[in-house]
């Protein structure tokens, strides 16, 4: 096990992997050292370097996959488009070096196939970013349901507010705003649910169904007189709840990183509402050239009786998740960004595992039946890095993991293993087959039709 920092090259420095990924690697300077950075942007990669103590800098990904030899890197993160995913992935897997992949691992389903074969076939050792397993919150509840507190399993239900303004954002002016550049919403946001909902079922589903739609932002629902851009004199800019400046000059008026530093490198007010003018952030979200469904609910029976449903919404007050889990034994209810759990024991003198890392606990009897309710706060260090970052704490942890795995040199095991990950991402593709067609997916034998088994997901 190697105990000197660990050597990471970052590809792509936009958002994630120069926020998430990028931060946590300066911050923690014991544990990791980034020794080169390349994006196409000059300015990003030069920014990146720069944070990084001088690493060096490639505007091309496959001249610095050329270089990692020389480079000594132990490790690469791959925070490029989604499109671009696989391509890179593949060529990083190719060199053999361990790396972390940003989710989706790819934007399609054949793209997903293309990855997992080659994969398979050299033995890659690669981690996808499902970065809720890692946070505390998450990982307390799967604590909870693997100890048997709540009995057996019953419902299980994971609600993604999206928030308005974050939808907004990245769903209809931003980079996951079409499936043709992008992929579907119910990929792009929410395979972190569907990852947290296999991982506590431990199990695939056995059947899916999923309905939804694009139904708000859309050119027919757009305002009389409503110009492309919000900046060109929108007449109702002072009641829409989308008005570009309100948030990115406003709302966001002492923020100048994430997600503002999105529309430019002048973050002045000038410089922001100049980038409004023509950017894609300032777009009147009628007039913009999005496609991905706004609002998806997906149904999920899994063996053992189990069922579990994920609503996501964009018209939500809040950006965060909340969960509800049912079981013979009691009841589990928790809201993330909080770090709230609320957990209902049915049977006499039962008590909460030991060991979760607890803020607050609070103990009630309740009425009819006494039963004890366990109100708690689960402590998240760490656990936010800003406007839609963070993850509660998911960032850090998913980060420290990866590069602790380098050093042991267990990367594509456990926690990082691809093909637990594969799993969520094919009930992402499946869910988005059932809402596109109506129909009922059989999920083993869907599975079982594109060649992969389910027993490589398990």
């Amino acid at each position: 096990m190697s105990t000197r920092p660990q050597r990471i090259v970052i590809i792509g420095a936009g958002g994630r992997g120069r926020d998430a990924y990028g931060r946590w690697a300066i911050d923690h300077p014991d544990e990791a050292r980034i020794v080169a950075v390349a994006d196409i942007d000059e300015g990003r990669r030069a920014a990146l370097a720069a944070d990084a103590g001088g690493a060096a800098e490639y505007g091309d990904w496959s001249e610095v996959i050329a270089d990692l030899g020389a480079l000594a890197a132990d490790g690469v993160v791959i925070a490029v488009p989604d499109a671009m995913h696989v391509d890179v992935a593949i060529a990083v897997a190719d060199a053999g070096v361990p790396f972390l992949l940003e989710k989706p691992a790819a934007p399609t389903l054949a793209e997903l196939e293309r990855l997992a074969i080659h994969a398979g076939r050299v033995s890659a050792r690669l981690a996808i970013g499902h970065v809720l397993r890692f946070t505390p919150f998450w990982r307390s509840i799967k604590q909870v349901v693997d100890a048997g507190t709540i009995g057996r399993l019953m419902t299980i239900e994971v609600r993604e507010n999206i928030g308005f303004w974050h939808f907004a954002h990245s769903y209809v002016r931003g980079n996951w705003r079409n499936t043709a550049t992008s992929s579907a919403m119910v990929l792009a946001k929410t395979s972190h649910d569907l990852d947290l909902i296999r991982w506590i079922a431990g199990n695939s589903p056995e059947t899916l169904y999923s309905i939804g739609g694009l139904s708000w932002f859309r050119p027919e629902n757009a305002p009389v007189g409503a110009p492309a851009f919000c900046v060109d004199g929108c007449p109702v800019a002072e009641t829409c709840p989308f008005f570009a400046p309100r948030y990115y000059v406003e709302a966001l008026a002492d923020v100048h990183g994430h997600p503002v530093h999105l529309l430019g490198d002048d973050t002045s007010v000038a410089g922001r509402l100049q980038a409004l003018r023509s950017g894609d952030y300032g777009r009147c979200v009628f007039r913009s050239d999005n496609d991905v469904a706004d609002h998806q609910q997906t149904t999920m029976q899994f063996p053992d009786g189990l069922t579990a449903t994920l609503t996501a919404s964009a018209f939500t007050a809040e950006n965060t998740r909340v969960v509800a889990i049912t079981g013979s034994a009691g009841q589990l209810t928790g809201h993330m960004e909080s770090g709230e759990l609320v957990i209902d024991l049915f049977s006499p003198g039962a008590s909460l595992p030991a060991g979760l890392p607890l803020e607050r606990h609070d103990v009630t009897a309740m009425k009819p039946m006494g039963h004890s309710r366990h109100t708690v706060t689960v402590a998240m260090p760490n656990a936010d890095l800003g406007d839609h970052a963070g993850h509660a704490g998911g960032d850090a942890g998913l980060m420290a993991e990866f590069v602790a795995a380098l050093g042991r040199g267990t990367v594509g095991s456990g926690q990082l293993s691809f093909d637990t990950a594969l799993d969520s991402h094919l009930m992402a593709f499946a869910a988005e087959e059932s809402r596109l067609s109506g129909s009922r997916i059989e999920f083993a034998d869907w599975v079982s039709g594109l060649g992969l088994t389910q027993e490589s997901a398990a």
